[in-house]
């Protein structure tokens, strides 16, 4: 038996908080919040303990029933992780939202899950109620940001906080009980809820310990949101299960805070995603020259492929290597990662961890040979494979067959057992026949120095089924002329191939990501074709 696990209790608060607490923790530093403003405030696992039991504790007054869903729709600030943990222990299912989200994002999410409640801030209150008559099953709303309860239905985190008791038992819950909700979009259709459950646990645990080289007398930062699956497996559960101590930042992207940050905490694993990177790629190498980074020892990414022009430049200007992996919210952890010890391929996923068996099938279902693209799969049965689509069974019924779950990715594995990304199914572009990678194209444009991002897609074409059509942002003073466009086209066909090679080049100001950094290549094409691009909820700003 996994030593998380005492008397078959599975429950991710428990195991975040309470055991920690009984397994000599209590007063060690859970959390260092660091404010937008600077301002550090400790917690130890003790505090998040009592103040995850207030809330178990508060929302039993409400009414609220296990199996419920609950939802956060806050920045990152304590008060989610209290939420977040409490709400597992009272064995309610704690979705996460953006807090940047819009009415419609919020309603397709809220009416589809049927949500009981929700905690929020007082400025995001009105969104909330010109959907409200929509949501009949929305029966309250928590605000963190006001001293008394406002209004029918409307109630002060405080003082809820305040009359709730700090002491909590929490009733044993078996490792398939519900546990926590992120919603996915795909290339078509509405966001899907994709539901957990506490068993995911063993897994965020032991990727955190194992793939992500964690150990207790670690500093950790994890800079996803917890509104994305990463934020909750990485910057909550997978951590905190293991007793380490995290470094949690309320502000926005500034290179030299950042690295400011890592000096003066002296953070010692750092999981972050590619645009980040990517962004802080095209500062000035002279900005690191400052700063004390020793006690890093190693960088991890998620959330889309990272370029290898990428992790070339955290070897060269930070020293440090950097780590891909790959996991989607439906897996719930990593299952295919680069990782300390591992020799590491420039642009590969890596390799499967121990749990997981992992194969490219072809459409028909049969295994195809190396260094062939088919269709990335997984053998079903991991721990923190997710239980259905809420409200949708058919179609995760239509994602697993034969045993494998069909993750939607095209990749190949090579001879040596490393798998490469290729892209989405319905991203691979089929041009004369041939498959090209958009990652690959994209890839190879980031080694222009004009380039500052790209996003490449493929669109139909009569005579070649489908054209590469290629998106660039570019540098300041930098605009598309005809010698930077047949730049652009000789570099990949020599690149990579005359195939490959892009019909056309489009400059804008952004390619469009969603939150978890991830091009949203269906945007670029529907933007090119005339059409509507469809849920772009989780899209950055």
């Amino acid at each position: 038996m996994n030593e998380l696990i005492v008397a078959g209790q599975y429950n991710i608060g428990h195991i975040c908080t309470t055991h920690q607490c009984k397994s000599g923790l209590k007063d060690k530093t859970a959390m260092r919040w660091v404010s937008a403003h600077h301002e550090r405030t400790d917690y130890t696992f003790g505090d998040l303990d009592a103040a995850s039991n207030r809330f178990a504790n508060l929302l039993d007054t409400l009414g609220v029933l296990p199996g419920d869903i609950f939802f956060t729709f806050l920045p990152k600030m304590p008060e989610q992780f209290f939420a977040f943990l409490g709400t597992l222990k009272h064995r309610t299912i704690c979705g996460t939202l953006f807090s940047n989200f819009g009415e419609d994002a919020l309603l397709d999410r809220l009416s589809d899950s049927k949500a009981t409640g929700i905690i929020t801030k007082k400025s995001f209150l009105r969104k909330i109620k010109r959907i409200w008559p929509q949501l009949p099953e929305l029966r309250f709303v928590i605000l963190v940001d006001i001293d008394e309860h406002s209004e029918e239905n409307v109630y002060s985190y405080k003082q809820l906080m305040d009359a709730a008791s700090a002491e909590w038992t929490t009733a044993l819950t078996p490792p398939e009980t519900p546990s926590v909700l992120h919603y996915t979009s795909g290339s078509t259709g509405k966001p899907k809820g994709a539901l957990h459950a506490h068993r995911s646990v063993l897994l965020q645990n032991s990727t955190t310990r194992d793939v992500l080289a964690v150990n207790s007398n670690d500093i950790y930062w994890c800079t996803a949101d917890q509104g994305w699956v990463t934020g909750t497996s990485y910057g909550i559960i997978g951590p905190w299960s293991l007793g380490v101590t995290q470094v949690h930042f309320g502000g926005v992207y500034d290179a030299s805070v950042w690295m400011d940050l890592i000096q003066t905490e002296r953070i010692t694993v750092w999981y972050t995603a590619p645009t980040a990177l990517r962004m802080l790629m095209r500062e000035s190498p002279e900005l690191y020259a400052p700063f004390d980074l020793s006690s890093l020892r190693h960088i991890s990414s998620v959330g889309e492929p990272l370029n290898p022009e990428v992790m070339v430049w955290g070897e060269k200007i930070l020293g440090k290597k950097i780590y891909d992996t790959w996991f989607q919210t439906e897996t719930g952890g990593i299952l295919i990662p680069n990782r300390p010890g591992t020799p590491i391929r420039h642009g590969s996923m890596g390799k499967p961890i121990d749990e997981i068996e992992a194969a490219i099938l072809s459409d028909d279902g049969s295994q195809v040979g190396v260094n062939t693209h088919g269709n990335l799969c997984i053998k079903s049965g991991w721990s923190s494979m997710f239980i259905t689509y809420i409200n949708n069974q058919e179609k995760y019924d239509s994602r697993f067959r034969d045993g494998y779950y069909y993750t939607g990715d095209t990749a190949y594995r090579d001879d040596d057992g490393y798998f490469w990304f290729v892209g989405r199914s319905d991203d691979v572009i089929n041009t004369s026949g041939h498959l090209v990678s958009p990652f690959e194209v994209e890839s190879a444009l980031l080694e222009l120095d004009e380039i500052v991002e790209s996003g490449v897609v493929g669109v139909p074409d009569d005579l070649l089924f489908e054209k590469v059509i290629t998106y660039v942002a570019l540098r300041d003073g930098i605009t598309i002329a005809p010698e930077l466009d047949l730049k652009i086209k000789l570099h990949i066909s020599n690149r990579l191939s005359s195939i490959a090679a892009p019909h056309e080049v489009i400059a804008i100001e952004k390619i469009p990501k969603n939150k978890s950094g991830k091009i949203m290549r269906r945007v670029l094409k529907a933007w090119y074709l005339g059409l509507d691009a469809g849920d772009i909820s989780t899209m950055e700003d």
